[in-house]
C-alpha cells in the first residue's frame, strides 16, 4: 500500500442532543442560584448558538492509517493520531451522559505529554462500535507492518544466503582452475 494515499473507513456522527448536554451543567447551577436565573435567559439561546457552532465545525475520521479530530469555532485545531500510536481508547459515561444516553472516549497515545487523554470526543454515535473500529484498524495495520517487517529480514536473509553461495561456487571455481 502507498503511503501517500489514505483510504477513509468511518466519519464519525455525533449525536443531535450533544448541545443539550453540553448547555445543562451550567443551566443547572444557574437554576440553583437565585441571581443566576436571569443569566439563564441569556445563557440558553446565547450558549445554545454557540454549540451548535461548535459541534457543526467538529468532525472525528478514521483512515487505514491514523485517525483525524476536527474541532472549533474561533481557532480551529486538527489532530492527527498516527493508528500505531495509539495506547488505550476508553469509553466513559456519567450520570448525565447515561440521561442523555452519550459516551465519551478518551484516546491516549505513547509519547504525549502531560496526563490524561490526548483526545476527548463525546457523543458519537455508537462510540463502542467507533472504538471497536479503531482498535480492528490499528490491529490490521500492526499485523501489516509486522508482515512487511518479516518480508524484509526474510529478504535479507535469502540475499545473505545467495551471497554465501556465490562465494562458495567462486571458491570451487578457483580450485577446479588451479
Amino acid at each position: 500500500m502507498q503511503k501517500g494515499l489514505e483510504k477513509s473507513i468511518k466519519q464519525a456522527e455525533f449525536a443531535t442532543n450533544l448541545a443539550q448536554y453540553w448547555l445543562t451543567p451550567v443551566a443547572i447551577v444557574l437554576t440553583l442560584s437565585i441571581i443566576g436565573i436571569p443569566l439563564l435567559l441569556l445563557w440558553l439561546p446565547i450558549g445554545g448558538i454557540f454549540t451548535r457552532r461548535y459541534i457543526a465545525n467538529m468532525s472525528t475520521e478514521l483512515t487505514d492509517r491514523k485517525l483525524i479530530v476536527r474541532k472549533g469555532i474561533f481557532t480551529r485545531t486538527e489532530n492527527t493520531v498516527p493508528l500505531d500510536k495509539i495506547t488505550d481508547m476508553a469509553l466513559i459515561q456519567g450520570p448525565l451522559m447515561r440521561f442523555f444516553k452519550l459516551h465519551k472516549l478518551t484516546i491516549e497515545t505513547a509519547g504525549q505529554s502531560g496526563s490524561g487523554a490526548l483526545l476527548n470526543l463525546t457523543g458519537i454515535i455508537d462510540a463502542a462500535h467507533f472504538r471497536s473500529l479503531v482498535l480492528a484498524q490499528k490491529e490490521t495495520l500492526n499485523q501489516l507492518e509486522s508482515d512487511s517487517t518479516a518480508d524484509e529480514n526474510n529478504d535479507t536473509y535469502v540475499i545473505t544466503l545467495l551471497q554465501e553461495i556465490s562465494d562458495t561456487l567462486k571458491r570451487l571455481e578457483n580450485k577446479a582452475s588451479l
